[in-house]
């Protein structure tokens, strides 16, 4: 077997999506398969990430040449909404793009049950749920950090906060105000648009209404920029607070709970894999509650313990059999 594993744009694309490229080719590695990044229809199979004009190209040679296309349903017209500047109006369009997209795969990746009920809605392509899962490499030792990456922000336990991109889809004003609620708890949101250091990247991708929100936020409520070490934030942070209004499976959410971090999560259909009071405290506009209640250091060890088991289950050695076979499907099918 060769795959063809290509992320179109991968020079430019950051945050969960290509953490997922990353892993799906560590998975590769571990498993003796031949691939190549580039667009190579010479190879077994065509694993798409990204369906830019060029993924589209390809994709409608490889279906006159014969090679079977895997796609990555990374991508949804919902969840581009509310991202960066531009994306609400860029959304109405995208939402036609994909349905024809997606419709010229043999198979389509869905990162979740949820994300899978979506994508159904698109084009009858048949669907496969593989987690994007996480990589427990890419956090030991994150527990060494912490004194050092609470003093760098001046933060004090317990942390509420948040990892990833500043964007509003990731519930940035829920975060804001409830930190404004709460003054006598330290919010940190460590995370950046632009892996190089933001500057005038960041300021054009990011929307007017993000700027004015982190412009206008509370004393209590710090957002780090970007930080080399993603350990440093799982480390100093006590509760995972993640009001995203709109996820496709949340990537940083399944690292803070193996890191035994206790999620605050916003109740939507993504996440009804998690138990409420179990493994995750759930809301719905509110979260000072759920997160007065994390204060108490014996339910925030519960819920964090509880939560590191369920996260067992989504580790990239645990997915991988699962994207694996659905390669062997794909060629199955083919012959």
């Amino acid at each position: 077997m060769r795959i063809s594993h290509y992320f179109e744009w991968e020079d430019a694309i950051t945050g969960g999506q290509a953490q997922s490229v990353r892993q799906q080719r560590t998975i590769l590695d571990r498993a003796g398969i031949e691939y190549t990044t580039e667009p190579d229809l010479g190879a077994d199979l065509l694993h798409l990430n990204n369906m830019g004009p060029q993924s589209v190209f390809y994709a409608w040679r490889a279906q006159r040449a014969g090679v079977p296309v895997v796609i990555h349903t990374h991508q949804t017209a919902a969840d581009f909404r509310e991202s960066f500047a531009f994306s609400n109006l860029l959304a109405k369009p995208l939402r036609p793009y994909l349905e024809a997209a997606y419709g010229l795969g043999d198979r389509l990746i869905c990162p979740s049950e949820h994300n899978r009920d979506v994508i159904e809605g698109y084009c009858d392509v048949p669907t496969s749920v593989v987690s994007n899962g996480f990589d427990p490499e890419r956090l030991e030792g994150f527990e060494s950090l912490r004194e050092a990456y609470l003093d760098r922000y001046d933060l004090d336990p317990p942390v509420v906060f948040n990892v990833g991109h500043v964007i509003e889809r990731k519930g940035l004003r829920a975060f804001i105000e409830t930190a404004r609620a709460m003054p006598e708890l330290d919010f940190a949101w460590f995370g950046y648009l632009n892996p190089t250091g933001g500057g005038r990247l960041d300021s054009l991708l990011r929307s007017q209404t993000a700027k004015q929100l982190v412009a206008n936020a509370p004393e209590n409520c710090t957002f780090t920029g970007y930080i080399e070490d993603i350990r440093g934030g799982f480390a100093a942070g006590d509760i995972f607070f993640f009001p995203t209004k709109n996820e496709n499976e949340g990537m940083a959410l399944l690292e803070a709970m193996a890191c035994g971090r206790p999620p605050v999560v916003r109740d939507i259909p993504t996440f009804e894999w998690l138990t409420d009071g179990e493994d995750c405290l759930k809301g719905s506009e509110e979260f000072t509650e759920p997160i007065d209640r994390l204060r108490d250091p014996e339910r925030r060890e519960r819920l964090g313990k509880r939560a590191s088991e369920q996260s067992d289950s989504y580790t990239i050695d645990a997915i991988a059999d699962d994207l694996l076979a659905v390669y062997r499907d794909v060629l199955a099918d083919e012959r």
